[in-house]
């Protein structure tokens, strides 16, 4: 689905930020690149649908080659959709209904056509109401899933998220991640990059592990969290829920096949453990 092979990328200043990346993303997968701040997770998202391009090395779409073209672009930002980290950084109309809006017109749809897009992608992200608000007035998290809206309308078949939890409470980040979940059950492939080593496990099956803008490993977050040299490699730490599978693994009412992400009621049950032997 899309592919990174061998790329390097130097800023202007000579830094280099990419150093002989390789990525690979399957169809209807849901994965994770992970690594601390700096580590060159939004450099390389940036490469996904060629608003950067490699300095050496290809991105590949579909087993096409992006074409830094117009029209190439056009059509690979078609088919990748990046959220940002910062929702601001994204949402420039006036209304929300004009900034889902403007994905839609560009692409050619026409103004009914593109009214109705916007209606079901505000319905599908919770914001179904705030079409005349002006985005600068909501929240932190209301503001993530009009940017996520203004993706949908693009109708893409990968969507990459950069750190979509951040700056959100506990609450915003589960309703960003059920989203997400629901996004993934319905074919669409998700690609999400956090230093936020706790979410790792519960969203993802594969994870890309970076550091100084090189990959260090790949693998199910179970092979990627029992290599405890790699993590503190990568200046990361152990994720919790490495704790819940170990009680997982002695309760013998829990049903626990040692493979990640857990369950929800894996991991409620696990986490009741926790409580009741505290």
């Amino acid at each position: 689905m899309l592919e990174v092979k061998d790329v390097s990328y130097k800023y202007p200043d000579g830094t280099l930020a990419l150093n002989h990346i390789n990525f690979k993303v399957e169809k209807g997968e849901m994965v994770s690149l992970l690594g601390k701040n700096g580590a060159g997770k939004s450099t390389l998202f940036l490469h996904f649908n060629g608003i950067y391009e490699p300095t050496s090395g290809e991105v590949l779409v579909d087993g096409e080659p992006i074409n830094y073209k117009k029209e190439g672009l056009m059509k690979v930002r078609q088919k990748v959709g990046i959220v940002f980290q910062n929702p601001d950084d994204q949402l420039f109309a006036p209304t929300v209904e004009e900034d889902v809006a403007f994905g839609p017109l560009n692409l050619g749809y026409s103004q009914e056509e593109t009214q109705e897009i916007v209606t079901e992608s505000l319905k599908r992200v919770g914001m179904s109401g705030y079409e005349r608000k002006a985005p600068h007035h909501l929240s932190g998290g209301q503001k993530k899933r009009v940017a996520i809206a203004g993706i949908l309308a693009m109708k893409p078949e990968i969507m990459v998220l950069d750190e979509p939890t951040s700056g959100l409470d506990p609450k915003g980040a589960s309703n960003i991640l059920r989203l997400l979940y629901e996004l993934n059950d319905e074919g669409m492939t998700i690609i999400i990059s956090t230093h936020d080593v706790d979410l790792v496990p519960v969203y993802s099956s594969k994870v890309f592990v970076i550091s100084k803008g090189i990959i260090l490993e790949q693998g199910t977050p179970k092979e990627v969290f029992s290599n405890i040299d790699l993590i503190r490699k990568a200046n990361l730490r152990l994720p919790r829920i490495a704790h819940l599978s170990e009680i997982l693994e002695k309760e013998d009412d829990i049903d626990f096949n040692g493979d990640y992400p857990l369950t929800i009621g894996q991991a409620r049950k696990a986490y009741g453990s926790i409580i009741k032997n505290r």
